[in-house]
């Protein structure tokens, strides 16, 4: 089979396409790559002859990839089209939208492989029975059960980074790769997404798998020895959960590999050992969640548990132990006001992290606080009417000052915590529209402290001019 992948752009490598891609090739089918900011994806499908088109969808992005696969099934109406990730996963619905074949729930490689070997040997009603797939026929959806999650993460090929790689030049180029040690994500967090997919997988596995430090060398290895690397980028969503891995991974990493990297932690797992390991490895620099400063938004309303001296503690374990670290906060909360939001930034101010990030809140669908904002009215309008980034807009019922000045403060936020003397200022600014001087600020600010501070590798004037174009260009 013929399976055409189609993503927007690529800010930086889809781990969960690249796995599909190296599953599929390992079960003898062939596989390319769409990239809309660079190519006309019909004009690809045109050349490549898919028999499946297949799109990976957040929340937000639905409404563009309904639109891509409507204008592709146009000119070629027998390509059988699927959607995945997370929003189809927690929003099955997405299988009645016209143009929509069937969409996978969870975790993909041995439903994709299944699903296009069946294709392949007997057609479209042979695949009716596929776990993870969801189907429309005559009116009736037939969803079939998630089957158990992958156990032994190191029996999975290497993602395939020439997918990425062949098509976007830039990444290929980079000097800065992105890599996944494990899946899943043992704590509860009411606006994400690992508790509910947890209940779609209760009793079918360990919700955290970890690969082992030996396979995650070979990937690395690998990697570096076919493209340029300088800086390894972990994106697990918390890269160290045991000692015992992180020792082992500081024993073998520094010999084996040898080069800086940034991965993310929590407040909460934040140790004098844990930095000291990291350290030891040749961790630059890592990324923590503070996501409020109010004690009762951060602890009662997204159950994080973690109180503003444990918060304090760890950035200074932090600064101490010479590690270089992110935060990332949310504003524009469901119930919040204002001042909590200024509260956040303050907390920020006080830890000083070489980057704040800071996200205007979204309410994703089935996600515990998405649903609680729904049911309590906050909501304006439907899923939706959530839109593809979370920085420009709030979809939440806020008084006009409030909901007008989010947009402000999120460009403005970093840019307060390292200058807190403008924080004044800032607040005069949000009774004034967003325009693109704020935005452009934003991005020159943001760009530069990740590019020296936490991100730092040499770059030469164009791959300099390459990556301010690329960074200026997507939706970050």
């Amino acid at each position: 089979m013929r399976v055409l992948f189609v993503v927007q752009q690529i800010d930086y490598e889809p781990q969960g396409i690249m796995h599909l891609s190296s599953a599929l090739k390992a079960a003898g089918h062939q596989v390319e790559l769409a990239i809309c900011a660079h190519h006309d994806p019909v004009a690809v499908a045109h050349r490549f002859r898919p028999d499946i088109a297949a799109y990976s969808v957040i929340t937000g992005s639905q409404r563009y990839y309904l639109e891509v696969n409507r204008r592709i099934k146009a000119e070629l109406p027998d390509v059988f089209s699927v959607f995945g990730g997370p929003h189809p996963t927690f929003f099955p619905e997405m299988v009645t939208e016209p143009g929509v074949d069937g969409i996978c729930r969870g975790e993909g490689e041995e439903a994709m492989v299944e699903l296009a070997c069946a294709l392949a040997q007997a057609g479209p009603d042979a695949v009716l029975g596929v776990g993870n797939w969801s189907f429309q026929r005559n009116g009736d959806v037939i969803a079939n059960p998630v089957r158990c999650y992958t156990a032994d993460l190191d029996s999975l090929p290497f993602p395939d980074r020439a997918l990425v790689y062949d098509r976007d030049s830039i990444a290929g180029r980079g000097k800065i790769k992105h890599f996944l040690t494990g899946r899943g994500c043992p704590y509860n967090c009411t606006y994400c997404f690992n508790h509910a997919l947890s209940k779609i997988y209760r009793g079918k596995g360990r919700r955290f798998r970890q690969r082992s430090v030996d396979n995650v060398m070979e990937e690395i290895r690998w990697v570096r020895n076919h493209y340029p690397l300088e800086f390894v980028v972990f994106v697990d969503d918390t890269f160290v959960l045991t000692v015992k891995w992180l020792e082992e991974f500081s024993e073998k990493y520094p010999r084996q590999i040898g080069l800086p990297f940034f991965c993310n932690t929590r407040v909460d797992l934040v140790t004098a050992e844990q930095v000291r390991l990291l350290k030891e490895a040749g961790c630059h620099s890592v990324s923590m969640g503070i996501e409020a400063g109010s004690d009762r938004i951060r602890n009662e309303l997204l159950k994080r548990h973690m109180s503003r001296e444990r918060i304090l503690e760890a950035a200074r374990l932090l600064h101490e132990g010479g590690l270089n670290f992110t935060t990332t906060s949310m504003i524009g909360l469901p119930s919040s006001t204002l001042a909590d939001d200024f509260e956040t930034l303050e907390l920020n101010i006080q830890i000083r992290p070489a980057y704040a990030h800071v996200f205007i809140f979204q309410p994703y669908p089935r996600t515990e606080l998405g649903e609680y904002t729904r049911e309590h009215g906050w909501m304006v309008g439907t899923f939706d009417d959530i839109g593809e980034v979370a920085w420009d807009h709030s979809v939440l019922d806020f008084d006009g000052e409030h909901k007008r000045g989010l947009a402000i403060l999120q460009r403005f936020f970093a840019i307060g915590v390292e200058w807190p003397r403008l924080v004044p200022l800032i607040k005069r600014m949000m009774r004034l529209p967003d325009n693109g001087i704020f935005r452009f600020l934003n991005k020159l600010w943001k760009g530069w402290a990740i590019k020296d501070r936490v991100h730092p590798v040499r770059l030469n004037l164009r791959e300099m001019l390459e990556v301010a174009w690329l960074f200026m260009r997507i939706k970050s």
